[in-house]
């Protein structure tokens, strides 16, 4: 074979080999070009259906009962009372369409105070007097079979993991989840309503380790008697959270005495990047705040413990507005500790900051 043979062989070769890849390719991309059509025609219809179905607001379907007894999410999206379908907790029973346990005699009405985006709205919540005996008459301590008490941990799970108190909470709850808002709007109700929830000791004590001390208020009870200290409110705020999906935890500061909570956030926003956001219980303040200047303690300083009480949702993972309003009030604290004073533009972000949280004095930092 000569030069010439050879070289047209090799080209004919060559040819051959470049129509095999290029028809390789062609299917390779035939291939992507479906997945990613597919992909997108898929995640179209799922935003289609999505707008279309009125969803409730714990994400339970229309038509279908919640986790949550005895709510039923009906056509409008709107969780209603319904033990005839979807039935009553443990220790309630139907009653004239409702659920009701032998605690629920005598009732009041406790209005909750929120703010959300500046506006003040209220939440008329039935408290019972028989129930919140019945948290009175439970121990304020655990004691395990090999005779050791119980930690901070214990003794505060134990009271969140109630599960009378979390059934007798539902409506609450609901009614949150009810208000057509979206999930971190519905925290963002849950914390202010527990943050402007009066701050004040209990007037009950105990004997414990033969010494008297003050009586440590279940949620419940903190919502009854509408008020109570930071351990307190924070528990409650845990519960409702976790009731609302969200992954929760508290801080507890030894030095300080002082308990704040922890709500799952992106961990670059975090307190110390422990994937948990500070939230201050006690008053009105911006959830992110850690630098906060208490009237009777000044900062927080010592390092906190970190107690973990339920995984779940991650608070502000599209839209956390919070986190830069917090950086924002947190320069306004030390333009006023180093000047005294504040400029016109920096005063009036102040003021705007007051009216969109509620802020109360303890927590300005002048």
């Amino acid at each position: 074979m000569d030069e010439k043979e050879v070289f047209h062989e090799d080209k004919k070769l060559n040819f051959s080999l470049n129509k095999k890849i290029f028809y390789i390719l062609f299917l390779i991309g035939i291939i992507v070009a479906f997945i990613f059509l597919g992909s997108y025609f898929t995640k179209t219809i799922k935003e289609k259906i999505n707008s279309e179905i009125p969803i409730c607001g714990d994400g339970s379907f229309p038509g279908t009962c919640s986790l949550t007894k005895p709510y039923y999410c009906n056509e409008e999206g709107v969780l209603v009372n319904n033990p005839d379908i979807c039935g009553c907790p443990e220790d309630f029973e139907k009653s004239a369409g409702s659920c009701v346990s032998d605690y629920h005699v005598s009732s009041k009405k406790v209005n909750l105070k929120y703010i959300l985006d500046g506006e003040e709205n209220f939440i008329e919540f039935v408290a019972y007097d028989e129930l919140e005996g019945y948290f009175y008459s439970l121990k304020q301590s655990i004691t395990y079979s090999n005779g050791e008490d119980s930690s901070r941990a214990d003794f505060k799970l134990n009271k969140i993991n109630n599960q009378l108190q979390e059934d007798s909470l539902a409506p609450l709850v609901v009614y949150i989840q009810n208000l057509g808002l979206s999930k971190d709007e519905q925290a963002r109700v849950a914390i202010s309503l527990v943050q402007n929830i009066p701050f004040g000791e209990s007037n009950k004590t105990f004997i414990f380790a033969n010494q008297e001390v003050l009586y440590s208020r279940y949620p419940y009870q903190v919502l009854y008697g509408y008020e109570g200290v930071c351990g307190e409110k924070t528990e409650l705020l845990a519960l409702l959270l976790r009731k609302l999906g969200y992954g929760v935890s508290f801080f507890y500061y030894q030095d300080e005495n002082h308990e704040a909570l922890g709500v799952k956030c992106p961990v670059e926003k975090s307190f110390s990047s422990t994937g948990y956001c500070f939230v201050e219980t006690t008053g009105p303040s911006i959830i992110s705040d850690d630098e906060i200047v208490y009237s009777d303690i000044g900062k927080l300083y010592s390092i906190p413990e970190l107690y973990f009480i339920s995984e779940g949702l991650t608070f502000g993972e599209n839209y956390f507005y919070e986190y830069k309003d917090a950086r924002k009030l947190q320069r306004i604290r030390k333009a006023i500790s180093n000047r005294g004073w504040l400029g016109p533009l920096m005063k009036n972000t102040f003021e705007k900051l007051k009216e969109k949280y509620g802020l109360v004095d303890e927590y300005y930092g002048d």
